[in-house]
């Protein structure tokens, strides 16, 4: 059954979702108040033959909840989710401008998981806010990051409703093992949107286009307002303004556990074009990596745009790591393997870091105060450099597990 479009005579107080027959995993809502006449529910589904008395009962106490009484609701589904549908009502009673309360799908056990501020951050794929059908399969290409994005990816009409799927996505979707990371939008638009995640199981927001400090405090006391939970902070750097200014930006808060550079964003405040040299933006680059390293934050680099270019891809990510960058954003899943694989250290690099750490560790057992591998002197950030690319390793399968128990570690 294919979905109607809408009629050029048909009028809604409110609406939410996308409508049309390409609809899949999605759904479009509609709200008509009255004065009278009670609550007539339409619905038009795609899977009305195995779900529509499911979805009919999902919707009605839907409607109760949202403080519904006299309104015409239509939902047209094209076989989305229950937490998606009841977004898209949600926010199409919103739209109406009704006041209620908000109508929370249950939050599961996975969404209620901490993450930890060193983690890796390898890769970070960026999903539309708006999308819930690039949601539901993301953890099945093993991310270490998810991004629900509310800024770029969003249409200015569908900001409203793309909060309700990403707090409801954020409550009910299994992300595996990936770090939930949410970007905000800027401004007084990006406070409110806290509102919608803080409390709901996300692990980190990331601040866009982030020039000073303030910015940074005014989501920090944000989130102070609204949560008692440790969600971890990330700037993006995309100004020429955000570059001079990123010490104080990596510093503003305790909560900061990484900084990272938006590229398409800068090279036009610079008002030239984005190369694959990047010439351009070295320095910028290589500002926002010392500043991160200087406050003891991850690095992490834009951004490669064109997803039809593996090569190019590669070589940039090795390019980043080169730099000092320790991440790299992804906008499409095929793009995370060959990130994951230039971010692993060689057999060479994770063997001479075994080696350092086995020294170190013998130097401890002995209670020797001098440790040293041959000629060098070890001191202890060359032994946490090697720890960090030890665990590397071992996550990207160079070394195993148990390589303190085997000769020569690898």
């Amino acid at each position: 059954m294919s979905t109607p479009q809408e009629s050029p005579h048909e009028t809604w107080t409110g609406s939410a979702g996308a409508r049309g027959p390409k609809v899949r995993s999605d759904c479009w809502a509609g709200v008509e108040l009255r004065e009278s006449g009670g609550l007539e529910l339409e619905l038009v589904s795609t899977v009305e033959s195995y779900y529509g008395e499911g979805i009919r009962a999902l919707l009605r106490a839907g409607c109760e909840a949202l403080g519904l009484v006299n309104a015409k609701v239509r939902v047209e589904d094209g076989g989305a989710y229950p937490w998606v549908l009841m977004a898209r009502l949600e926010a199409a009673v919103k739209d109406a401008d009704v006041a209620g309360e908000d109508w929370l799908p249950e939050l599961e056990a996975f969404a209620t998981t901490s993450t930890s501020r060193d983690r890796f951050r390898r890769s970070r794929l960026y999903l539309p806010g708006n999308e819930p059908k690039y949601m539901v399969n993301a953890a099945l290409h093993g991310p270490d990051a998810i991004i629900l994005d509310l800024e770029d990816s969003v249409a200015p009409s569908a900001k409203s409703a793309a909060r309700v799927i990403v707090r409801n996505a954020l409550r009910q979707v299994d992300f595996g093992t990936a770090e939930r990371m949410v970007r905000i939008n800027q401004g007084e638009m990006g406070l409110a949107d806290l509102s919608f995640i803080a409390e709901h199981g996300c692990h980190l927001v990331i601040i866009p286009k982030v020039e000073d400090a303030e910015e940074v405090h005014a989501v920090d006391a944000r989130l102070r307002e609204l949560t008692d939970a440790p969600v971890l902070l990330m700037p993006i750097i995309e100004s020429a303004k955000g570059v001079m200014n990123a010490y104080s930006i990596a510093t503003a808060s305790e909560r900061n556990v990484a900084l990272t550079i938006g590229l398409e964003d800068y090279t036009a405040d610079l008002g030239v074009q984005r190369t694959k040299e990047g010439r351009e933006s070295l320095f910028a680059r290589q500002a926002v990596i010392n500043a991160a390293r200087a406050a003891g934050l991850q690095a992490l680099d834009t951004v490669h745009s064109d997803v039809s270019d593996p090569e190019g891809l590669r070589a940039a990510v090795l390019e980043a790591r080169g730099l000092g960058f320790e991440g790299k954003g992804c906008i499409h899943p095929r793009q995370i393997p060959i990130v994951h694989e230039a971010f692993v250290p060689s057999e060479a690099e994770a063997s001479k870091a075994c080696a350092i750490v086995r020294a170190f560790r013998d130097a401890e057992a002995r209670g020797l105060g001098v440790v040293s591998l041959g000629s060098k002197m070890i001191d202890p950030p060359v032994v946490k450099r090697a720890l960090k690319t030890v665990e590397q390793a071992v996550q990207g399968g160079v070394l195993d597990a148990s390589w303190e128990s085997e000769e020569g570690g690898s």
